[in-house]
């Protein structure tokens, strides 16, 4: 299966998700290439930016738990060829 390279975004809108989304996280390590989260107090939420290396099916997969977490929101952009060195 192709893999793809793909941009995550995640809202974090209360602390009390943060745990959860640790652990989905911590759990999907294997397509995290990278992962940037900043607070942003004055507006009271986190902002965490991942770079997934994945085929559409684990990269959903992550998307979609994500999705399911309260106090979080998901959006996801994906490359529309395949990552350099995989067939096309």
């Amino acid at each position: 299966m192709q893999k793809r390279l793909g941009v995550v975004g995640i809202f974090v809108e209360s602390i009390s998700a943060a745990a959860e989304i640790n652990a989905i996280l911590h759990d999907s390590a294997r397509i995290i290439v990278g992962r940037m989260g900043l607070p942003y107090r004055e507006r009271g939420v986190s902002v965490i930016s991942l770079i997934v290396d994945g085929t559409t099916d684990e990269i959903s997969a992550l998307t979609g738990r994500l999705g399911r977490v309260r106090n979080a929101q998901v959006k996801t952009a994906l490359s529309r060829e395949p990552a350099a060195g995989e067939e096309a």
